[in-house]
This record gives structure tokens, C-alpha cells and sequence, in this order.
């Protein structure tokens, strides 16, 4: 992170902390057992993500363009889960609420990194449903193994590098009063709202990031099944139509549970109520992991 910080070349000095405090859930008794239940929902989802995994690089005919996604989609949220929730768990049913400062960007840094490439997988998959309804004679020719593999790649290659800059950006900032993270995670809003320097760059980084990697994402995906639906209204009978749009129904679900719930707590910002906020960024954090191979993988 220096890099960053003689990016000018100047001497600047940034007044840091020794560590962050995550205060998780405030004024809710009990709470050990929410965090409980999101040990239950990582279990599950390590296991699921796990089989799914497995079972595609062992049967050679699942090795498909579109399995490459689902294979990602699964590496996605095992890590995803795997970065957050042993951390989560550590912090508050443990008794470890302080974080170093260096720990705190690593931790937001690969959070940040996984959360926004379940985004892109939904992205990658909807292409393939696009191509596969509308151009069924064809797909084969869209959608070949070189083509997803270049697509996962640069969204990993993408990702890596919008969050870098972000989580680069905090190093410039000073934190000369409180160093209390209003999360249950190093949230990368909660952070820098506590700089007492110009936040400005940050700010704008975050608003970009919630366009690029939320707003942008789910635009893509709607216009697909714009196309999609228009597509299987010139189909002639009511139950090609059907058969076909059984066929998206997994990954509208899957589309609906990830971004409905994080697209209000980013959108919202600073307006929401921070158990509100903590509740919506867990459960979007935990659940389509575990749901992404028992509502989409196994059903395909």
C-alpha cells in the first residue's frame, strides 16, 4: 500500500491506528445465536459448493462452456464464505472485536474482491441463457470454452483492480478520533466515514464501485431477459415458452436474493440503520452461497 501513498511524491503523513474495533449488532440480546446460524449456513454452503466442484471436474460431460461458470460460481462463493464468516465468527462469538489496520484492508480486500464477482458470475451465466434461448443453432459457435474463460478471466482481472484502488485509497486517509467500524465486517463505507481528512477520493471510488460492480451487473442481467422474454414471445406454442423459461427461473431466484437486499443497504449508505444494514450485508454475504448449488447447480 506505500505505493500509494508516494503516488505524488510528496511526504505525507497519515495518521493510522493501531487497530479497527467491529462493533457487529448493537442493543440486540442474543445475538451469539445469529452468528450460530451463519456458522450452520457456512457449513452447508462448504459442503454444497464443494460437491458441486467435485462432481463437475470428475464427469467429463459437464465439462461445457457453461460449466466453466458454474464451476466459478461455486469457487466464488466457497471463498466468499471462506474469507468472511470463520473471520465473523472469530470477531464476536470469541470476543475478538479489534482488528490491525493492516488485517482490517486484507479482510475488506478479499470480502470486496469475492461479494463482486458472485455479481459477474450472474452476469456470465445470463449470457449463456441469452445465447442458448435466442440463438440455440448457434451456441455452440457463441459460446465456446476459449470465449468463458476469457469472460471469467477479465471479470477476476477487473474486480482485483477496482478493489485494489479502493482498499489503496483508505491508506491515504487519517483516523484521528474514532476507530469503531459500525459493521460486523471491515465495510469499506463504515471505514472511511471515520476519517478526519478529506474523504472525497473515496466516496467517489464507492459510488463508481456500486455502479460498476452492482448497478451495471444488474442492468446487463435485466436486459437479458428483455431479450430473453421477447425471444419466446414470437415462440409459436404457450408451452415452448414455458419449457424455455423454466429454464431461467434458478437464476432469476439467484439474481433476485443477491442483489435486491445489497443494492438497498449500498444505495441507502449512510441513511440506514446499522443493525438494518448488518443484517442485510450477513445474510446477502451467506445465503446465495448456499443456495447458488442447491437452487441453481443441481437443478441444472
Amino acid at each position: 500500500m506505500d505505493l500509494f501513498n508516494s503516488a505524488f511524491g510528496k511526504n505525507i503523513t497519515f495518521l493510522r491506528p493501531a487497530f479497527f474495533i467491529i462493533s457487529g449488532f448493537i442493543g440486540i440480546p442474543n445475538i451469539k445465536y445469529y452468528y450460530a446460524f451463519l456458522f450452520f449456513v457456512y457449513i452447508i454452503s462448504v459442503l454444497a459448493n464443494t460437491a458441486v466442484m467435485a462432481a463437475i471436474y470428475l464427469d467429463h460431460n459437464l465439462r461445457t462452456p457453461k460449466y466453466i461458470a458454474v464451476f466459478n460460481l461455486a469457487l466464488v462463493d466457497l471463498l466468499g464464505n471462506s474469507a468472511m464468516v470463520p473471520k465473523v465468527l472469530d470477531i464476536f462469538l470469541f470476543n475478538h472485536p479489534h482488528i490491525s489496520y493492516n488485517d482490517c484492508l486484507t479482510f475488506l480486500f478479499f470480502c470486496y474482491v469475492f461479494l463482486s464477482m458472485q455479481a459477474l458470475n450472474l452476469v456470465a451465466l445470463s449470457y449463456d441463457r441469452v445465447m442458448a434461448i435466442v440463438y440455440p443453432l448457434h451456441y455452440q459457435l457463441k459460446v465456446t470454452h476459449r470465449f468463458m474463460f476469457s469472460l471469467i478471466a477479465s471479470f477476476w482481472v477487473f474486480v482485483i483492480i477496482v478493489v485494489l484502488i479502493a482498499t489503496g485509497l483508505l491508506t491515504r486517509l487519517s483516523f484521528c478520533e474514532s476507530v469503531v467500524i459500525k459493521s460486523y465486517f471491515c465495510d469499506h463505507g463504515q471505514i472511511y466515514w471515520l476519517a478526519c481528512n478529506d474523504y472525497t477520493p473515496s466516496d467517489i471510488t464507492a459510488w463508481i464501485l456500486l455502479v460498476l460492480i452492482l448497478w451495471l451487473p444488474l442492468s446487463i442481467v435485466l436486459l437479458s431477459y428483455l431479450i430473453i422474454g421477447y425471444a419466446l414471445a414470437k415462440v409459436a406454442t404457450v408451452r415452448e415458452r414455458m419449457k424455455g423459461f423454466k429454464t431461467c427461473t434458478a437464476h432469476l431466484s439467484l439474481v433476485a436474493i443477491y442483489f435486491l437486499p445489497i443494492l438497498i443497504t449500498f444505495t441507502l449508505g449512510a441513511n440506514i440503520e446499522p443493525n438494518a444494514r448488518i443484517i442485510n450485508l450477513s445474510l446477502t454475504s451467506v445465503f446465495p452461497p448456499m443456495l447458488n448449488p442447491i437452487i441453481y447447480v443441481l437443478q441444472t
